[in-house]
């Protein structure tokens, strides 16, 4: 018989300081994720009273990897269930934690059972999306570029990769911000000026030991560079280890992941990981704040606050996404349940792509998917310069956003507090709208019918 061990009253005190002091919370920040008043946190704090299941089950939902190993055998099962039986994507009412830890106690078969029917239904749904996006890329897995190879290492990946993290933390305690006296004094590294009229933004002669920067270059991109070529001779040994276990098919793909793993741990070392993440709690994730605090640039502080999921001391969960004039999206991360069309473009509807052709404005955005989850997401508009007439500037859009659940924390939210959401798919092939004037073309896998005296902006219906 398949049965649940009795609960133990769990008494977890010091487990709960740790916690707390590992994702660098207060005890009012903590009880306010746990839904709890600060005396009844205090008295967990001092084992004075025991952890609740309520109390239990929002621990193991806020962190479930740096609590994983505290919680009860059954809890897992909980979580789990309670993550199925609130999917919003089923038109349906959420079940009350009470009644849910009822049901997997007395039913653990059935809850098991709807935890795997769940996942079978998340899976299905990525596979629809992956199918769509071969459908773009006009091939399979064999079809996939060097390029797209890179960037579905670094999906997969989670967008955080912890031993070029910490590493480059260490490394920002040590040199301070003096990036070309550190290179010069340590590594002997000659940095100077070399005029190309944009063309190519850094050149590094080894032999010569010279890395030479292109004028034109903003501050913030130059300082960027600076620590790429750092950590591209500090930190070699680790980011080969990655490279060598990353699988990947081609010499191309090894050389590209190469090229983002030191931009990463560029990003790593400019932001070092605790100090920024702290940063960014302090100030609601307000970008611009942020930037000018760490000398950076508004896209490089936005791709790193996309990569802040450390084990037990992780960010709140955003995606992060930049698209060029022509929709398409150059760099893309989710570390939230939405997901992007791996090849092609976004929906139209996303403000990004308004935001494209506006720049230097930040435009907020609250807007909802097909399966009811909602979101709320900044775009700003950004024009690299090209330091020659001659040359056009690059101008693309970069996205940052978070689930609504979570925009407390998020200050662009403030602007939009009880506006409409706009409704928003993934991608036309897959969304089920059936009244979107933005629509290019219908569903896969549905039915067509056409009305020839009656026509709506979008020529078809369909079922």
């Amino acid at each position: 018989m398949d049965t649940i061990a009795p609960r133990r009253r769990l008494f977890a005190g010091q487990e709960v300081r740790e916690l707390r002091a590992a994702v660098g919370a207060s005890q009012a920040q903590l009880a306010t994720t746990l839904g709890i008043s600060v005396p009844y946190l205090s008295q967990i704090e001092s084992n004075d009273r025991p952890l609740t299941a309520p109390v239990l089950l929002a621990l193991a939902r806020s962190f479930p990897d740096a609590w994983g190993g505290v919680i009860g055998a059954d809890e897992p099962l909980v979580v789990a269930a309670a993550a199925a039986a609130s999917d919003p994507s089923v038109a349906a009412p959420a079940v009350p934690d009470p009644m849910l830890r009822r049901a997997v106690e007395q039913q653990p078969q059935l809850a098991r059972r709807l935890v795997a029917l769940h996942h079978a239904f998340r899976q299905s749904q990525e596979q629809l999306r992956l199918l769509d996006d071969r459908m773009d890329a006009g091939g399979g897995e064999a079809a996939r570029l060097p390029w797209e190879e890179v960037r579905d290492w670094f999906h997969a990946a989670g967008n955080y990769i912890d031993p070029l993290d910490r590493a480059a933390e260490t490394l920002a305690k040590r040199i301070g911000d003096d990036l070309a006296t550190y290179l010069q004094d340590v590594h002997d590294v000659e940095v100077a000026a070399m005029d190309t009229g944009g063309k190519q933004l850094r050149l590094w002669e080894a032999e010569a030991r010279r890395l030479s920067l292109d004028r034109a270059l903003p501050q913030e991109t130059a300082r960027f560079l600076l620590a790429q070529q750092l950590v591209r001779i500090e930190m070699r040994g680790p980011i080969d280890d990655q490279v060598a276990g990353a699988g990947l098919r081609f010499d191309a793909s090894r050389e590209l992941l190469a090229e983002g793993l030191a931009n990463y741990a560029a990003g790593a070392l400019l932001m070092p990981y605790a100090a920024f993440r702290g940063a960014a709690q302090a100030v609601r994730h307000d970008i611009d704040r942020l930037r000018q605090s760490f000398g950076v640039s508004f896209e490089q502080a936005c791709h790193r606050l996309s990569t802040l999921q450390r084990p037990g001391a992780a960010g709140i969960p955003t995606f992060f996404l930049r698209v060029d004039m022509a929709g398409n999206i150059t760099k893309r991360h989710s570390a939230t349940p939405l997901q992007f069309a791996r090849f092609g473009g976004a929906c139209p509807l996303w403000v990004v792509h308004e935001a494209v052709a506006i720049p230097d404005r930040i435009l907020v955005q609250r807007a909802e998917m097909p399966d009811g989850t909602r979101y709320v997401s900044m775009a700003k508009g950004l024009v690299k310069p090209s330091g020659s007439f001659t040359r056009a500037p690059r101008r693309y859009a970069v996205a940052l956003g978070c689930e609504e659940s979570d925009a407390a924390d998020f200050i662009y939210a403030d602007a939009v507090r009880g506006a409409e959401p706009t409704p928003i798919g993934v991608s036309c092939r897959i969304c089920p709208r059936t009244d979107c004037d933005q629509r290019a073309f219908p569903p896969a896998g549905t039915e067509l019918s056409v009305d020839p005296d009656a026509r709506a902006v979008v020529p078809y219906r369909f079922t």
